[in-house]
């Protein structure tokens, strides 16, 4: 990509709608939050992408490339349609058709966390290295793999759906039907989930995080659990200590089985307890494969919430450079 480029990169989520004006360094020209109007549809959606798009092209010299829109949801193997998205409420929807006849620009449609996976490759922690591993740990987990310079997509487009390797066959069930994925048991809502479960099976050990949501356990998140244990508090600590577990028998079989030399940790759960990266770091190092830990690196995302657009407007620019 020429640094002169630029693309619009979009991160549909099910809360906010980012548009961003994006230069070919990865540079953040100029950016718009909106919330996403989930009940009002599908329409109302795209025509709230399309006025903040329309803005942004009117500011870009020269005209961007195209626009690249993350979702959270799948993507059909064509890059063509969202064929779910939960958060939104969408099945089978023609993104990709509806915003080009409404913008007359080329549109690329990705998963959101490979779009967040693209900006780390190209500008963040993965800059330079053409084996990595992108796991991101938010409310849910997923992440993407880069082999030999090529982001996987695997047959279908739902390559990267690393929340969901099971890492304990007798573990909670999550919200995918299956038991001991990864995000069952280290994800923020699984980690919200087991705060819960603990104090409910424990009110005193449980006295620390029910005072931060004043008994109100339905709003307990792992945002509090992180708190709560960099205070000190023994349950928070312990559940802490089990989320880390998780992610480091998850990273060991990432690591042994696509030996990467990087493995970046990016998302809310991470940036909210920041020492797991080290913990991580030395559990594998612990565990893997020596051959697979050679030419390792465990390093924290560096784009951290703006990864989700300059990685859509990156893969936007990769698709439709005239160079590329």
């Amino acid at each position: 990509m020429d640094k002169n480029d630029c693309a619009i990169g979009v991160d549909l989520g099910g809360t906010k709608i980012e548009v961003a004006l994006v230069d070919g360094t990865g540079s953040i020209l100029k950016k718009l939050r909106l919330a996403t109007m989930v009940t009002s549809g599908l329409e109302a959606i795209e025509r709230e992408i399309v006025g903040a798009a329309q803005e942004l092209m009117q500011a870009a010299t020269p005209t961007p490339l195209g626009l690249g829109v993350g979702v959270a949801g799948q993507i059909d193997s064509l890059g063509a349609r969202v064929r779910f998205a939960p958060n939104l409420n969408w099945h089978d929807a023609p993104l990709q058709a509806d915003l080009h006849r409404q913008l007359q620009l080329p549109v690329a449609l990705l998963n959101d966390v490979r779009a967040a996976t693209w900006a780390e490759w190209l500008y963040g922690a993965g800059r330079g290295c053409a084996d990595l591993i992108c796991l991101f740990v938010g409310t849910g987990i997923g992440g993407s793999v880069v082999s030999g310079g090529r982001m996987l997509e695997g047959s279908s487009n739902s390559a990267g759906e690393l929340g969901h390797m099971t890492v304990d066959l007798h573990g909670p069930t999550c919200h995918c039907g299956n038991q001991g994925c990864l995000e069952a048991l280290a994800g923020g809502w699984a980690i919200a989930r087991r705060a819960r479960e603990a104090i409910a099976a424990d009110p005193r050990a449980g006295a620390c995080l029910n005072r931060l949501v004043d008994n109100q356990l339905d709003a307990l998140s792992a945002e509090q659990v992180a708190r709560a244990a960099h205070t000190g508090d023994p349950l928070a600590g312990q559940i802490v200590t089990e989320v880390a577990a998780a992610l480091i028998a998850g990273s060991i079989g990432l690591i042994n089985g696509f030996n990467p030399s990087r493995l970046i940790l990016g998302g809310g759960v991470m940036e909210g307890l920041p020492e797991l990266v080290k913990h991580i770091d030395q559990g594998v190092r612990k565990h893997a494969l020596q051959i697979a830990l050679e030419n390792l690196e465990v390093l924290p995302a560096q784009l951290h919430n703006d990864a989700g657009v300059i990685g859509a407007a990156a893969f936007a620019m990769q698709q439709f450079s005239k160079k590329g």
